[in-house]
């Protein structure tokens, strides 16, 4: 489990609950024997949920997608297999090989003559009881209960059926988070896993969301170049920005005190917009970009941004002025940015794979370290203390980091897709990591001691 703080080791963080479900395995979706509990895969894990408590445990391992479970007949054993590029080599003293098929059976051939000399394992006829339940598992990652006698499905579970492009809390509440993905937004309730709301906005995709500081509005980011805001409570349209970007909305963030919202698109510019009760205005245009906008962050005071761009500049702004600060400039595509919460360092990353500490006064850089061995980060969080922050990437990895000492202290191993984002909920009870896969995972924060 966890290591001590301090002592050089790399502690492992605590999968805690996980929403998602891959409809795209074959038979992937089981009815343990005892009949309280069903298995199926998610990513690199095999997960065991509790029918009534839904209750989950996590059976690891894998290094790549798990694409076939089973159980064994008394359910005191589970086998799974993955995905993998490594070919099956015969030796030449080799006389049968063996096939797996979609029913279940397992073939043996003879290489020689070519005929199947043996099948199995021996299936005994199907019997229904009246009480027997069945379960379903659609491509559409849904999950469905039905008995038998009546034939009437229950749904059990939903989840994303793409790309989870962002996530966020509402100030200083952990046990709801908001997600976004093509078509659709929802709410969730984090202690119980469950979804709260759904909005949804045919054959567009979400980029970005955020709730206004005071819970009043989900203002959200699209592909088709509008901002939308809703009710939290009812998923209720509020206001559209038409043509708010050309290229598509990439990025938005809103200040403290919810009467300016500014954007970032597709063709690099920041918009700054003036909300007023029935009048959304545009305020302001900052062209300092030359590439899509992938972060914003504002500060506590409402007088400053940055906004990070895939062009490799991420930019401080005065929002008061509505002038350039500060440019940054690197050789990578920045995907995330954050202020510490003293506000006088930001640290960046993207993908040349490093973290990078910038002063804001001058924009110098005062530390880089390798956040990833392999591949592009894209998503970061700090706590509120500024003592620790978090990472998730292309490498499937979320890490913990000590932010003075520029260390991993705590690793995540869960997901087998890109991470898209992830955040630190207010009371660091929990970190929540969303990836292209669909799924939705949330660890528990380690404790300090």
């Amino acid at each position: 489990m966890a290591a001590a703080k301090g002592d050089g080791a790399v502690g492992e963080l605590e999968l805690q609950a996980a929403i998602g479900f891959n409809g795209h395995v074959p038979g992937g979706l089981i009815c343990h024997p005892d009949r309280e509990h069903i298995l199926y895969p998610l990513g690199c894990t095999v997960v065991i949920q509790h029918l009534d408590t839904k209750k989950q445990s996590f059976l690891h391992g894998h290094a790549d997608n798990v694409s076939c479970v089973v159980v064994s007949r008394d359910g005191m054993y589970v086998a799974s297999g993955q995905v993998t590029c490594i070919g099956f080599k015969m030796t030449d003293d080799d006389d049968d090989f063996y096939l797996g098929t979609t029913s279940g059976d397992v073939l043996k051939v003879n290489t020689s003559s070519k005929v199947v000399t043996a099948c199995g394992p021996q299936k005994k006829k199907f019997s229904m009881r009246s009480d027997d339940l069945f379960f379903i598992g659609t491509n559409k990652c849904q999950m469905y209960r039905s008995a038998y006698a009546t034939f009437k499905e229950e749904l059990v579970a939903v989840c994303h059926t793409e790309a989870v492009n962002d996530i966020v809390f509402p100030e200083g509440h952990s046990d709801l988070f908001v997600t976004c993905s093509t078509n659709d937004i929802r709410v969730w309730y984090t202690p119980e896993r469950l979804e709260r709301l759904r909005v949804t906005v045919p054959n567009v995709t979400c980029h970005a969301v955020e709730v206004t500081r005071d819970g009043m509005v989900i203002i959200s980011a699209w592909n088709d170049g509008k901002i939308r805001a809703f009710v939290p409570a009812t998923g209720e349209p509020m206001y559209e920005i038409n043509n708010a970007h050309n290229l598509g909305v990439t990025a938005i963030a809103a200040t403290s005190d919810c009467k300016q919202i500014i954007s970032g698109g597709g063709d690099g510019q920041v918009r700054i917009w003036n909300i007023g009760e029935k009048t959304q205005k545009l305020r302001e245009v900052l062209k300092e970009h030359r590439g899509a906008v992938s972060c914003i962050k504002i500060n506590k005071n409402d007088k400053e941004g940055v906004t990070a761009s895939l062009d490799g500049t991420c930019v401080i702004w005065d929002l008061v002025r509505y002038v350039r600060k500060q440019m940054i400039l690197d050789n990578t595509l920045f995907k995330c940015v954050c202020y510490h919460p003293g506000e006088y360092q930001i640290i960046t990353s993207g993908t040349d794979r490093k973290i990078v500490y910038w002063e804001v006064l001058d924009g110098s850089a005062i530390r880089e370290v390798q956040g990833s061995l392999s591949s592009s980060i894209n998503g970061m969080d700090i706590t509120s203390d500024g003592a620790s922050f978090v990472t998730g990437g292309d490498d499937h990895l979320v890490k913990l980091w000590d932010y003075k000492e520029g260390t991993v202290t705590h690793v995540g191993v869960g997901h087998s897709g890109n991470i898209t984002r992830l955040k630190i909920c207010p009371a660091n009870k929990y970190i929540v990591s969303v990836s292209a896969d669909g799924a939705v995972l949330i660890w528990k924060y380690p404790s300090s001691g």
